[in-house]
């Protein structure tokens, strides 16, 4: 597999990952691989971006962008759920793993590929 296919994989699956734990360095990365940047740079990228706490902002931002892959087929009572899981949290009445297993329960109904096989969803960082 050549170096530009590899870097968009792996880019792919660690996406909203890293969109959940730091908007910037998730940017940054956009920009490199806007910019034929060598994937050992996108590698470290994400490796420091995984390395960062995430914060209840970036949480919500990398959540609402994943139920954009729904909010189009979802049904009422899913959109209502999406409501109430976001309101909650921001309320601190649950934790990021529920909003996790929501977009994941979605994606496995939906079929969204693209999700399930996101780092995010599929680990290797499912122990939150």
């Amino acid at each position: 597999m050549n170096k530009r296919l590899q870097k968009e994989k792996l880019w792919s699956r660690y996406k909203y990952e890293v969109l959940w734990h730091d908007h910037n360095t998730y940017n940054d990365i956009r920009y490199l691989m806007n910019n034929d940047a060598e994937i050992e740079l996108v590698q470290q990228k994400i490796q420091y971006a995984l390395s960062k706490k995430p914060s209840k902002g970036s949480i919500i931002n990398a959540f609402c962008h994943m139920w954009g892959y729904f909010k189009k087929i979802s049904t009422e009572q899913e959109k209502q759920k999406f409501i109430k899981l976001k309101t909650d949290f921001e309320n601190q009445l649950i934790n990021e793993r529920n909003l996790i297993d929501f977009i994941k329960r979605l994606a496995d109904l939906y079929e969204v590929s693209y999700l399930k096989q996101s780092s995010i969803i599929s680990g290797p960082n499912l122990n939150r």
